[in-house]
């Protein structure tokens, strides 16, 4: 009978072990997290009207506000938004809405007439400027001068 318990409990410990041992593997494998994060991370840039510091402080809280967002810089010369995002909660839209909400012009969305009649005076754009440029409007000129 003794034989009998010990070799249950034998089995059992191996079996426990082992167990424990493949869990541990699978959990701390970095190459599985780390694609998990680069599938579902996405870079985006697109046009977004504005002038100054102040501008660029509304347009990019109102960016990383949204959960999945981890990154949002607009470019007051090149009026101009990259963002990073989590695109399994978050999406591009969701993105142009909440710029636009806060009163700024996107390429794809209009900003709210009520939110931007509330902007300070420096903050209140024109709504025909270019966005998404290329190079910064100074760097053409310089070389002309030379």
């Amino acid at each position: 009978m003794k034989k009998l318990i010990l070799s249950i409990l034998t089995i059992c410990a191996i079996s426990f072990t082992s167990c424990k041992s493949d869990a541990k593997k699978d959990d701390k494998n970095p190459e599985k997290l780390e694609v998990k994060n680069e599938v579902a991370q996405t870079n985006e840039s697109f046009g977004v009207r504005g002038n100054c510091g102040m501008c660029k402080t509304t347009i990019e809280e109102a960016v990383t506000s949204l959960d999945g967002v981890t990154s949002a810089n607009w470019d007051k010369a090149r009026k101009k938004i990259d963002v990073s995002f989590d695109d399994s909660k978050t999406n591009l839209d969701a993105i142009h809405k909440a710029i636009a909400n806060s009163g700024y012009d996107t390429d794809k969305v209009a900003g709210n007439e009520e939110a931007y009649k509330n902007l300070p005076g420096c903050c209140q754009y024109d709504h025909s400027m270019e966005m998404s440029l290329a190079e910064v409007l100074n760097d053409d000129t310089d070389k002309g001068d030379q």
